[in-house]
């Protein structure tokens, strides 16, 4: 049961969020379009506009956004298609992992692959806003914005190493989690999972090398395995009904 106190302070996040949403279309116009679901208000903007967009939020007054929450890279190849059988259980087992699924493959020249998001927060207004930019997957390329928040460094750095986003302008744009040999981006959805080489120490070279991935793919699937017999609720051994299946029988 909900209360006055509960439903007050749902209707000042509701108007908080909404009164943002206004503002942001008030001063910047076609510049940006705006959402707001889940009392959260999330801004789109063009990568031609980011850092002009981004300044204005951190230097104007009624925005005041002076901190880089986070900046992180999306990438949507497989968007909205599932893995898991959510709506029910299978008679068959688990659904993701039965059959072998070939690593999914673009057409080439989606405008909206990749997307780069901006967390932002203002302490001064106690307000927060997700900025978000769509990239074409031929280009993934958007202007830097360490010269608006110099925390995006290492974050921009971060993106450009596990999704292969580039950010113009940056001071020194390399890998940040991965060797500098590595190949590739890891969180690209067309990434495979078993990776492209794999590095090891030759004691007669004395130093490190890479080779080609030794892996062989398989698909994992968990096992269940049912005893003849199994101890129920109330402390018993019970044998399985008819129809159950028999002790070491496996089915994943």
């Amino acid at each position: 049961m909900t209360n006055a106190a509960d439903n007050t302070i749902d209707n000042t996040i509701d108007s908080t969020a909404d009164k943002l949403a206004t503002r942001f279309r008030d001063r910047f116009s076609d510049l940006l379009t705006v959402n707001v679901a889940f009392d959260e208000v999330t801004i789109e903007v063009a990568a031609k506009d980011v850092v002009q967009i981004c300044t204005a939020l951190r230097d104007e007054p009624e925005f005041a956004f002076t901190i880089l929450i986070d900046l992180c890279a999306v990438d949507y190849l497989t968007h909205g298609q599932a893995e898991w059988e959510t709506s029910a259980a299978t008679g068959s087992g688990f659904s993701r992992g039965v059959t072998d699924r070939d690593i999914a493959q673009s057409a080439g020249g989606d405008p909206r692959r990749f997307a780069v998001v901006y967390h932002l927060l203002s302490v001064t207004n106690n307000i927060r806003v997700r900025v978000k930019v769509y990239l074409h997957e031929d280009a993934p390329i958007v202007d830097s914005v360490v010269d608006v928040w110099t925390g995006a460094n290492w974050f921009e750095r971060e993106a450009f190493d596990l999704y292969g986003v580039m950010f113009s302008g940056h001071p020194d744009l390399r890998r940040l989690l991965t060797d500098y040999g590595f190949i590739g981006h890891p969180f690209r959805k067309d990434f495979p999972l078993i990776g492209n080489v794999e590095m090891r120490y030759d004691a007669e070279k004395r130093r490190v090398i890479y080779e080609p991935v030794s892996i062989e793919p398989r698909t994992l699937v968990p096992k269940v395995i049912r005893d003849d017999q199994f101890t129920g609720h109330d402390g018993q051994q019970h044998k399985p009904q008819q129809g159950q299946q028999q002790g070491g029988d496996k089915s994943a």
